[in-house]
């Protein structure tokens, strides 16, 4: 059976590293040597991250914009009466 060498990196590795980039300033080429990474890899996984983050700030907003037109909806029944 053929065995991957790929080495698995848990998904809070991942944003950590992404973070040393994103948020404390290192360059993804100190963290990649650092970490023992490759910089492909951690481009990747910014990339990855990113795209992953943008969805939920999207579902986020969805909810806001989905519990606030409930409430105007009820705001506008109270005004009736």
């Amino acid at each position: 059976m053929f065995k991957s060498k790929e080495k698995r990196y848990t998904q809070e590795f991942k944003i950590e590293a992404v973070k040393q980039v994103t948020d404390r300033g290192y360059s993804v080429y100190d963290v990649s040597e650092r970490l023992r990474i490759s910089t492909k890899t951690l481009y990747h996984w910014r990339s990855q991250l990113s795209n992953e983050l943008k969805r939920v700030q999207s579902s986020d907003d969805r909810l806001k914009i989905a519990k606030l037109e409930a409430e105007l909806k009820r705001v506008r029944r109270s005004e009736i009466f």
